[in-house]
C-alpha cells in the first residue's frame, strides 16, 4: 500500500504537549538515525523508539497539528538541534585583497623601480659625477628627485586600493545575491494545524513538513504518510535510479534530494550542519581551513596560475558551475566528500573522460580573453622594444659618440637613467595592457543584475546575463508565461448535454452532480485551495495547482463547497494516490467503501488520454452507459476540437469502482475501464503583453518556439493569439509522437541530420514530455544548419524540465510556479513568471555586450595613442612625453573611471530593432577599428605637431632633452592635459559604437556618466594647476586652458567627419576579438578532464606554450604545490577547474576580481626572467 501513515492518538494535539523538559532524543541520537538506510532504518525505528509516532511524541510535536510556533519552543529546539542555517565561508577581510592586489606582477616591477629610483635620488656621490649626467642640475632640483618615485609609489597605492575596494563590492554583491536567493526559499509546514510557508532557515526539528513533487528537501526527516512517493537522492549517493519512499520499506528523506513523484509529510529530524548535506559541508569546511593556512605558508601562485584568474574567473565572475550559492539551491555530489585524495583525483577524472557532452563557456568571455591575449603580446613586444631602444641610445650617445668612461662615482646616476628606461617601458605596458576590462565587464554585469532584479529577472549566474543578448532561439512554456496561470472553466460536457457556459446546478442530475464534486474534490491536492481575495473587490486567490483551482472553482460555481467533503475525507484516509507526472498526464485517487466492500477510484487528466481509457459515460439520466470508440471519435469531433480550437485546455474527469482488491502496482490494469463523468474546457487567457513582446523577438532576430503538453488544437490556438504563428506561413505545429517519428531512425536514436530538416521550420510542439524539450534544444544547438551556432533560451517549471534549463545556453525557471529542481537547473529566475521579462533579459543582454564594446573602442582608443606616443617620444626625445605618473594617471584612473561610465549606460529598445551578433561576430566590428584609427589618428597628430612645435604655437621654452630631475614644463603639461581633454571627448564620441550622428542621445539618461566624465575633468584641473613635481605637471594659463579644451572639443568634430566615411568603402579595415572557430577545437580538448570547453582556454594554451617554455623548475614545483592545495588536476599554464562546486563558488567571490593589470602579470615575466 503507497499511500501509508503512521497512526497517532487522538486528541495529540499541540494544546496538549507540553513542552517543559528535556526532548525523548538528543542530536546525535537523531544524527546517527538519519545515516541508517531502508531496512536497518526501519529495524532501529521498531527497536528503539517503536514507530514514527514514538518519535513525535519525543520530539513533541503532533503529526496532524504541527508545532505550536511558540517562539519560546522554537528557541529551545534552535539550542538542542541547532538551526537550518549552514555558515557560509568567511569573507575576505580588505587587508586580504589589498594583498591580493599587491601580487600583481606589473605593480611590483614598478614598486621595485619605484623604489630602486628613490633610493639613488637619496645617494650623493662625491665629487663632481653630477655634470656627467648630460645636463646641469641646481641642488635643489637634485634634492627633489625623490618625488617621482613617492608619486609612483603613491599611485601603486591608489591603483591597489582601487582594485581592493573593486573586489570588496563585488563579494558583497555576490553574498547579497546569496541572501536573495535563501529569502526567496520556503517551504510548506504545519503549524497551529494551518498550513504556513515559512523560509527555510525558519525549520526546526519536530516541525512537520509537507513535502510535493519538484520540491528540494530542506533538512532531514522521517516519513509520516507519503502518497506514491519518489525520491532522487542522486545528488548524495550518486545512484540515478529514484528512491520509493515508505513507512515499512524506507522512511528515511534526507536533505538536499529531490522529490521526483508523490507527496507526503515529514517530521523534520536533523537540519543545518547535523542534516546529512550539512556534515559534507562541515567536512568542505574543514578542508577550507587547511587549504587558507597552506597558501599563508606559499602566497606565490604560478605564473600561469595568474593569468587564468586574471582573464577568466574575473572576466566571467561566475560560471555555470559556478554557484553554489545557498545549500538549499546547489546540493552537492557525493564525490566531493574528499576530493584532495589523489585516488579520488584519478577517478573522477576518468568519469570526465567519459563524459563528452561539454557546453562552451561564455561568448563573450571567449572573445575577451582571446583579444586581451593580443593585445598583450603586442604591449610585451612594444615594451620591450621601447626599454632596448632607450638603453642602446643612452649607451652609443654616452659611452660611444661622446667617449665617456663609466667611473664608480658615475654608477649610482646611470643606473638612475637604467631604472628611468625601465619605469617608462614598464609603462608602456601598463598602457598597453587593458586592465580596465575585467573590471568593466564585472561592473557591467553586476549592474545589470542589480537592475535586472527590477525586472523581475533574478540571475543566478552572471554570465547569463550577457549569453542572453545573443540568443536566437527561445523556447517557451505556454502556460503561466505566454498565459496569465489564472484558470476558469468555461464550458463543460456532462449527461450528453455541451454547456458553452457553466449550468446552473438545478440543470444537472443530481446524482451526477454529487459523484462530479466529490471527484473533484477528492482527486486534488489538498493544499490546493481557493481563498478570499486579500483586497476588497478583488478576484479570489488561488493556492496551488492552477487547473486543479480552476476545477474547485467549478465546484463553487455549482454552488457547492469543497472543504467539508475534504474534512469527511481527511488526505490520511486515501488508500491509495496516482499522482499526475509527464508521463501519466493523469492522477487517481483510491478510496476504500466504507459502507460495503470494495474500492472507487477517481481519476481526471488530459482529455483524450483519459477518454480513450474510458468504456463508459454518464448519461443525462444520471444512468452509466456503454462508451464506443465511434461514440469518442465522435466526441473528440464535436465537443473536444471546437472547445480546443477555442484555446481551451480540456480536462476528463471519470471513475470507477473495484469489487475486489486489484494489484495496485499494475497501473496499466487500475486505470482502464472508466466511467466518464464529464469533460470540461478550462480557459488561460493570454497575457495582454506578450503579443507584443513576441513580435518585438521577432523584430530582434529571435525565434520563438511554444513547447507545451497541452493538446495540439489548443497551442495552435494560443500560438496564433501569441502572434508565434502567423496566417499564411509555412510553419509546422507538431505534437510529441509526430516529432518523435520523424527525428528517430528505425532504432529509436535521435538522427541530428534528420532533426535539422524539422527543427527551423517547427513554431508549436503539443503533447510533449521533457524528454522533447530537450531533445530539441539539444537538437538546435548541436545543429550546423546555418550560417552560426544557435543561442538557444529555455523556460520550464517542473523537476523534469531539469535537462533541458542545463542543457540550454540559458535557462529560466518560473518563480511562482516553478520546482526547486528547476530553480536549481536554471540561470535565471523570473519573478513574475512573464514572458516579456524575457524580452527584458535579451535587451539587458545586448546591453552588457554593447557596453563592453564602447569600453573597448574607448580604451583601445587611448592605448594605441599613448603607447606610439611613448614609443616614439621615447626613441626620439629619449624620453616619454607622458611621464610614469601622467600615464598611470590616465590609464588607471580614467580607465577605472570610463568603465564605470560607460558600463552603465541603460538600454533602450533600439536595442531589439537589430539581429543577435551572434558567436562569431567580432567584438571590435569595422565601424569601431574605424573610429579606433580614425580618432588615434588626429590624437597622435595633434600631440606630435605639440611635441615638435608646440613651443612655438604657445611661445614657450621646449621641454624636450631636459636633463633627468628638472622641473616640470608648461610644453609637457599642455601636452598631458591636451591628451586627457582628447580623451574625455572622446569618451562622449565612444557612446556609440554602430556609426550614429547623434552621440549625446540620452546622455542625461545616464548621471553616472555625466558625474564620471565631470568628475575626471575636475580632477585633471586639481591635477594640473596643484600637481606640481609629483604629476610633472606647472600651472597652465587660462589662454592655455582654453586652448586645451578647444582642441579637445576638435575630437566631436572630428568623430561627425569619421561617421561620414561610409566603412564598406574601408577595404583594408579588419575585425579583431573573434571567439574561436569550433573547427579549431582539437579532440584532446574534448576528452580533457573538465566539465566545458573553454574557447578562451584554447587561445590562452597556445600563447602560453610560447610564453611558458622557458619557465624554470621552481615554477614547476610552485604549480604541483598549488596543484595538491586546491585538489586540482594540472595542466601547466591552462586555466584551472574546481570539481567542487562549492569550491569554485568560493573561488568565484573571493578572489581578486578586476585584477589591477591583469595580463600584464604573463607578459612582464619574460622581460624579468
Amino acid at each position: 500500500m503507497a499511500n501509508n501513515t503512521a497512526d497517532h492518538p487522538p486528541g495529540n494535539s499541540v494544546a496538549e504537549v507540553d513542552h517543559e523538559g528535556d526532548f525523548g532524543c538528543t542530536m546525535m541520537q537523531l544524527r546517527e538515525l538519519m545515516e541508517l538506510r531502508s531496512g536497518e532504518a526501519v529495524s532501529k525505528i521498531a527497536e528503539c523508539y517503536g514507530d514514527v509516532q514514538a518519535i513525535c511524541r519525543r520530539l513533541k510535536t503532533s503529526p496532524i497539528e504541527g508545532l505550536s510556533g511558540n517562539p519560546a519552543d522554537l528557541e529551545k529546539r534552535h539550542a538542542a538541534f541547532g538551526k537550518n542555517f549552514i555558515p557560509p565561508k568567511k569573507p575576505k577581510t580588505f587587508l586580504q585583497l589589498v594583498w591580493e592586489a599587491l601580487q600583481d606582477v606589473t605593480l611590483i616591477i614598478l614598486e621595485v623601480a619605484a623604489i630602486i629610483s628613490l633610493g639613488l635620488s637619496f645617494y650623493h656621490p662625491q665629487g663632481e659625477g653630477n655634470d656627467t649626467s648630460g645636463g646641469v642640475e641646481d641642488e635643489g632640483e637634485a634634492q627633489a628627485g625623490w618625488i617621482e618615485g613617492a608619486a609612483i609609489l603613491f599611485s601603486v597605492i591608489i591603483v591597489v586600493l582601487v582594485t581592493a575596494f573593486n573586489d570588496w563590492s563585488k563579494e558583497k554583491q555576490f553574498r547579497g545575491l546569496q541572501s536573495r536567493i535563501e529569502q526567496e526559499q520556503k517551504f510548506t509546514v504545519i503549524r497551529k494545524g494551518q498550513v504556513i510557508q515559512i523560509p527555510v532557515s525558519e525549520i526546526v526539528v519536530g516541525d512537520i513538513a509537507q513535502i510535493k513533487y519538484g520540491d528540494l528537501l530542506p533538512a532531514d526527516g522521517i516519513l509520516i504518510q507519503g502518497n506514491d512517493l519518489k525520491i532522487d537522492e542522486s545528488s548524495l549517493t550518486g545512484e540515478s535510479d529514484h528512491v520509493r519512499k515508505s513507512l515499512e520499506k524506507d522512511p528515511m528523506l534526507l536533505s538536499g534530494t529531490h522529490v521526483m513523484e508523490g507527496s507526503g509529510r515529514m517530521v523534520v529530524s536533523a537540519v543545518g550542519l547535523n542534516s546529512q548535506t550539512g556534515i559534507i559541508f562541515t567536512l568542505l569546511g574543514a578542508g577550507g581551513e587547511d587549504e587558507e593556512k597552506k597558501s599563508r605558508v606559499s602566497p606565490t601562485h604560478s605564473l600561469a596560475h595568474f593569468l587564468s584568474l586574471s582573464f577568466t574567473l574575473l572576466l566571467t565572475p561566475s560560471s555555470k558551475t559556478q554557484d553554489g550559492i545557498a545549500l538549499e539551491i546547489q546540493p552537492l555530489k557525493s564525490e566531493e566528500g574528499a576530493e584532495s585524495e589523489e585516488k579520488e583525483e584519478k577517478e573522477e577524472k576518468e568519469k570526465r573522460k567519459v563524459n563528452v557532452t561539454k557546453k562552451e563557456k561564455s561568448v563573450l568571455q571567449s572573445k575577451l580573453t582571446r583579444l586581451a591575449v593580443q593585445i598583450g603580446k603586442a604591449g610585451l613586444i612594444m615594451s620591450s622594444m621601447t626599454v632596448i631602444i632607450l638603453i642602446l641610445y643612452f649607451v652609443i650617445e654616452t659611452f660611444g659618440v661622446q667617449g665617456r668612461e663609466w667611473t664608480a662615482e658615475c654608477t649610482p646616476i646611470y643606473i638612475q637613467y637604467f631604472v628611468k628606461f625601465l619605469i617608462i617601458g614598464v609603462t608602456v605596458l601598463v598602457v598597453a595592457v587593458p586592465e580596465g576590462l575585467p573590471l568593466a565587464v564585472t561592473i557591467s554585469l553586476a549592474y545589470s543584475v542589480k537592475k535586472m532584479m527590477k525586472d523581475n529577472n533574478l540571475v543566478r549566474h552572471l554570465d547569463a546575463c550577457e549569453t542572453m543578448g545573443n540568443a536566437t532561439a527561445i523556447c517557451s512554456d505556454k502556460t503561466g508565461t505566454l498565459t496569465m496561470n489564472r484558470m476558469t472553466v468555461v464550458q463543460a460536457y456532462m449527461g450528453d448535454t455541451h454547456y458553452k457556459s457553466i449550468p446552473e446546478p438545478e440543470a444537472i442530475n443530481s446524482e451526477t452532480l454529487e459523484l462530479l464534486v466529490n471527484s473533484i474534490s477528492i482527486n486534488s491536492a489538498y493544499t490546493t485551495k481557493i481563498l478570499p481575495s486579500e483586497k476588497e473587490g478583488g478576484l479570489p486567490r488561488h493556492v496551488g495547482n492552477k487547473t486543479e483551482c480552476a476545477l474547485l472553482g467549478l465546484v463553487l460555481d455549482l454552488k457547492r463547497d469543497y472543504q467539508p467533503i475534504r474534512d469527511e475525507v481527511p488526505e490520511e484516509n486515501l488508500y491509495k494516490v496516482y499522482t499526475f507526472n509527464s508521463s501519466r498526464k493523469s492522477m487517481s485517487t483510491v478510496l476504500k467503501n466504507t459502507n460495503g466492500p470494495g474500492f472507487r477510484m477517481y481519476s481526471k487528466g488530459a482529455s483524450e488520454i483519459v477518454l480513450r481509457k474510458c468504456s463508459h459515460i454518464i448519461d443525462a439520466s444520471g444512468q452509466s452507459r456503454v462508451f464506443k470508440a465511434k461514440d469518442r471519435d465522435e466526441m473528440v469531433r464535436k465537443v473536444i476540437e471546437p472547445m480546443a480550437c477555442d484555446g481551451l485546455r480540456t480536462i476528463c474527469i471519470a471513475m470507477r469502482d473495484f469489487t475486489t482488491e486489484p494489484d495496485w502496482d499494475n497501473e496499466a490494469d487500475i486505470l482502464n475501464d472508466l466511467t466518464c463523468i464529464c469533460v470540461v474546457g478550462i480557459e488561460d487567457p493570454v497575457r495582454h503583453e506578450v503579443p507584443e513582446a513576441i513580435s518585438k523577438c521577432q523584430r530582434a532576430g529571435i525565434t520563438v518556439r511554444m513547447v507545451t503538453g497541452d493538446n495540439i488544437n489548443t497551442a495552435r490556438a494560443i500560438a496564433t493569439k501569441c502572434g508565434i504563428l502567423q496566417p499564411g506561413e509555412d510553419f509546422l505545429c507538431l505534437e510529441g509522437k509526430d516529432f518523435n517519428q520523424q527525428i528517430r531512425n528505425d532504432k529509436g536514436e535521435v538522427e541530428q541530420e534528420r532533426l535539422d530538416k524539422v527543427w527551423p521550420k517547427l513554431r508549436v510542439l503539443a503533447r510533449s514530455s521533457p524528454t522533447d524539450k530537450h531533445t530539441l534544444v539539444k537538437g538546435i544547438i548541436d545543429s550546423t544548419v546555418g550560417e552560426t551556432r544557435q543561442v538557444v533560451a529555455v523556460t520550464g517549471d517542473g523537476t523534469n524540465d531539469g535537462p533541458a534549463l542545463k542543457k540550454a545556453d540559458v535557462g529560466f525557471a518560473m518563480g511562482i510556479a516553478g520546482t526547486d529542481v528547476a530553480k536549481e537547473a536554471s540561470d535565471i529566475i523570473l519573478t513574475d513568471d512573464n514572458f516579456t521579462s524575457i524580452v527584458k533579459a535579451v535587451m539587458w543582454g545586448r546591453n552588457v555586450y554593447d557596453s563592453i564594446s564602447k569600453f573597448l573602442q574607448f580604451q583601445l582608443t587611448v592605448n594605441v595613442v599613448a603607447v606610439i606616443v611613448a614609443f616614439t617620444g621615447a626613441c626620439i626625445t629619449q624620453d616619454s612625453p607622458l611621464k610614469a605618473v601622467q600615464m598611470l594617471w590616465v590609464n588607471l584612473i580614467m580607465d577605472t573611471l570610463a568603465s564605470l561610465a560607460l558600463a552603465t549606460e541603460p538600454p533602450t529598445e533600439a536595442l531589439l530593432l537589430r539581429r543577435p551578433y551572434g558567436r562569431d561576430k567580432p567584438l571590435i566590428s569595422r565601424t569601431m577599428m574605424k573610429n579606433i584609427l580614425g580618432h588615434a589618428v588626429y590624437q597622435l597628430v595633434i600631440t606630435f605637431t605639440l611635441l615638435f612645435a608646440g613651443e612655438k604655437f604657445f611661445n614657450i621654452d621646449s621641454g624636450r632633452n631636459a636633463p633627468l630631475h628638472s622641473p616640470p614644463s608648461e610644453h609637457y603639461t599642455i601636452i598631458f592635459n591636451v591628451f586627457v581633454m582628447m580623451q574625455l571627448f572622446n569618451e562622449i564620441n565612444a557612446r556609440k559604437i554602430h556609426g550614429e550622428r547623434n552621440v549625446f542621445e540620452g546622455i542625461y539618461r545616464n548621471p553616472i556618466f555625466c558625474s564620471v566624465v565631470l568628475g575626471t575633468f575636475a580632477l585633471q584641473i586639481i591635477i594640473v594647476q596643484f600637481g606640481g613635481k609629483p604629476f610633472s605637471c606647472t600651472a597652465l594659463t587660462i589662454d592655455q586652458w582654453l586652448w586645451c579644451i578647444f582642441i579637445g572639443v576638435g575630437e566631436l568634430l572630428w568623430g561627425q567627419f569619421i561617421s561620414a566615411i561610409p566603412t564598406h568603402r574601408l577595404k583594408f579595415l579588419k575585425e579583431a576579438g573573434h571567439g574561436i572557430p569550433k573547427g579549431d577545437i582539437s579532440q584532446e580538448v574534448l576528452t580533457e578532464g573538465a566539465d566545458e570547453i573553454d574557447l578562451a582556454e584554447m587561445e590562452l594554451r597556445r600563447g602560453q606554450i610560447l610564453w611558458f617554455r622557458g619557465l624554470n623548475r621552481i615554477q614547476t614545483q610552485m604549480d604541483v604545490v598549488y596543484t595538491f592545495q586546491t585538489g586540482q588536476t594540472a595542466v601547466p599554464g591552462a586555466l584551472r577547474r574546481q570539481p567542487s562546486v562549492v569550491s569554485q563558488h568560493n573561488d568565484a567571490k573571493t578572489v581578486s576580481s578586476p585584477t589591477h593589470v591583469g595580463i600584464s602579470s604573463s607578459s612582464l615575466a619574460l622581460c624579468v626572467i
